[in-house]
């Protein structure tokens, strides 16, 4: 398969000499579902934004979807970058007294003429289509009229994930994504990307520190311990001891 980042002996540090970590290889493939785990503090979002570039790593080469770059990508490759990626967070980031369509639909900017995502009263019809078939694919098409106040923290969450995934990302990117929700939405959010990211041959890359979300939803875990890689093994190899390892001090 071809591989949508390889990072060769990565690093991030800070100026106080703090070390997150060093000496990070990895590959990630296409269509791949890659869970990142670790305890707080482990480095984990950290790892996530140097791998896309959105942090500046301290060392090593990073590759992302066709782009080399040391340390951070140059303007024009960041954009690059950025025009094949979805992002969700763990706090979803919905603009409150916007509708939920407008709020999809705003997932097309910074995308060519994405301008026009910023209502749903000035979007091109084809892409008010594909707001739609986004919110059908996380069955939320009835809240489609809706305020996102009026939703519950799984449904913005899926809303999240609709207005990732209108941009037809190659990569899909998701930083703890059901680490504020209860136990319920949590599995359904997860279960709404695990599903949507097979079906679209998107690849998924998650961090998580909830050894439910990591071993239900992935293909492969990459876990993070004192700073370097503890293990990168198939999800279906990978024991509760073995989490249970990563997780102890």
């Amino acid at each position: 398969m071809t591989a949508i980042i390889r990072a060769h002996d990565l690093a991030k540090s800070y100026a106080n000499g703090k070390v997150i970590f060093s000496g990070i290889g990895l590959n990630i493939a296409s269509r791949e579902r890659v869970a990142l785990i670790g305890s707080n503090g482990a480095g984990k979002s950290t790892l996530l934004k140097c791998l896309i570039g959105l942090l500046p790593s301290s060392g090593g080469e990073v590759v992302t979807l066709g782009e080399s770059f040391r340390s951070a990508p140059s303007v024009a490759q960041l954009r690059r970058i950025r025009r094949q990626i979805g992002f969700v967070f763990q706090h979803h980031g919905l603009v409150s007294r916007q509708s939920v369509l407008t709020n999809v639909l705003q997932g097309k900017l910074g995308l060519p003429g994405g301008w026009r995502g910023w209502h749903h009263s000035i979007a091109r019809q084809h892409w008010r289509e594909e707001a739609m078939q986004a919110l059908a694919d996380v069955r939320l098409l009835g809240k489609a009229g809706a305020r996102a106040d009026a939703l519950s923290g799984g449904q913005a969450q899926r809303v999240a994930i609709a207005r990732a995934l209108i941009r037809r990302p190659k990569l899909l990117i998701a930083d703890e994504p059901a680490a504020s929700l209860d136990p319920a939405a949590g599995h359904d959010v997860m279960r709404v990307f695990s599903e949507l990211t097979q079906e679209q041959a998107i690849t998924l890359v998650y961090t998580t520190h909830d050894m439910e979300h990591a071993l239900g939803y992935s293909d492969r875990l990459i876990a993070l311990k004192a700073g370097k890689v503890f293990f990168d093994r198939p999800t279906a190899q990978v024991t509760r001891a073995d989490l249970k390892d990563v997780f102890d001090a």
